[in-house]
């Protein structure tokens, strides 16, 4: 009696795959066949030499195979690890004011507006549709709720379900500290209550420009992961996180746009601006080395996955994992960069994550389900 037969694989691509893994910031795997599953899971990435074997064990044919040209490759998903959904309407304007005179001239005043659920429904639509034009996958989308202390990480959990995050902004601007002590009761207390309750491996803080050498042993003990968000720390003079330091201490770190305090929902505008932080940070001497692009790309890829505790699912391509994916085309008719003869795999891809967009994405995969382009019926 033969083995049972598999059922049809949804994907077979042959071409070259770019991600993150445990050792390496970037790797870049010329020349590898990835399977899908139907159910939209990676079966296996394995050289093209493997081939025959591959096709004996999973029963996919030639023809079946979709050949990448000589210019597109996929890479990861995209993470963003902090946006908020219902300031999108005004992202790239209003960026004016200090970060507490923002939030009350601008950011309170259009979230009142959501009582209005055709508003609502109007932005979260074009928001969710524009962060997956741009090739992010998944994203931790925030709305600036008020609560009181006493409703503590176990009452969050057990109303919204164990995969619910806790996002706070976190040491911020140092400006703001002072004011916050003066407008807050027994604010020293109120901190040193949340950290204790609050602060573990469901939590997510943005930006954390002033986290002490001790806060940052406190976050690695309680697997708290930390959201760099460098557009909006620029936009609203908020600070310079120092990612070396955080990642000196172990601590999760992904990248998030913050919408609207960051004016791009774009991760790649992320990638960009955390290396344009880390060279502000050796301009400054602050650091004698900076973070390199492969790192950059870790951050918005594996290191955002790890800080939405998903990197048992989604973040790379390893074997389990479900595929989110972007075919990145590097000759599109409409590409806004050049690429030369002299120009090698390593200048191409570069070009991309420094001067690509939306037009190299040619398609976006969720769970193994091609999103992007969209269908006419979304």
């Amino acid at each position: 009696m033969g083995s049972p037969q598999r059922p049809p694989l949804a994907h077979v691509f042959r071409g070259t795959f770019v991600h993150s893994s445990a050792s390496a910031p970037m790797e870049i795997l010329h020349g590898h066949l990835l399977g899908v599953d139907e159910s939209g899971t990676i079966v296996f990435l394995e050289q093209t030499d493997q081939q025959e074997q591959l096709a004996r064990k999973w029963g996919f044919k030639t023809s079946d195979i979709r050949e990448l040209s000589n210019h597109e490759f996929f890479m990861p998903g995209m993470v963003d690890t902090h946006i908020h959904a219902p300031q999108y309407s005004f992202a790239g304007t209003r960026v004016d004011l200090p970060l507490l005179q923002w939030l009350t001239t601008y950011t309170f005043p259009t979230e009142a507006k959501y009582k209005d659920s055709d508003f609502a429904e109007e932005v979260y639509t074009r928001v969710v549709r524009r962060t997956l034009k741009n090739g992010t996958t998944t994203a931790c989308y925030f709305a600036t709720i008020y609560t009181d202390t006493s409703l503590l990480l176990a009452e969050i959990i057990d109303k919204f379900g164990q995969r619910a995050f806790v996002g706070k902004v976190c040491m911020d601007m140092n400006d703001n500290v002072p004011q916050y002590k003066e407008t807050t009761e027994d604010s020293v207390q109120e901190a040193e209550r949340f950290v204790k309750e609050l602060l573990e491996k469901k939590t997510v803080m943005a930006h954390a420009c002033y986290l002490s050498e001790e806060e940052l042993k406190l976050f690695s003990l309680r697997g708290a992961a930390i959201s760099h968000c460098p557009n909006s720390n620029f936009s609203l003079r908020s600070g310079v996180l120092n990612v070396q330091k955080v990642l000196k201490h172990n601590v999760k770190l992904g990248l998030g746009t913050d919408v609207a305090g960051g004016y791009s929902a774009s991760m790649l505008d992320a990638i960009r601006k955390t290396m344009m932080a880390s060279n502000s940070l050796q301009i400054n001497k602050e650091n004698e080395t900076g973070v390199t692009l492969e790192e950059a790309f870790q951050l918005a890829t594996l290191g955002g996955s790890q800080a939405l505790g998903l990197d048992d699912v989604i973040g790379n391509f390893e074997v389990g994992k479900e595929f989110d994916a972007l075919l990145i085309n590097t000759k599109a008719s409409d590409s806004p960069f050049d690429l030369f003869s002299a120009d090698n795999f390593e200048d191409t891809l570069q070009k991309f994550l420094y001067l690509g967009d939306d037009r190299n994405i040619s398609e976006v995969y969720v769970a193994g389900k091609q999103v992007v382009p969209f269908s006419s019926s979304v």
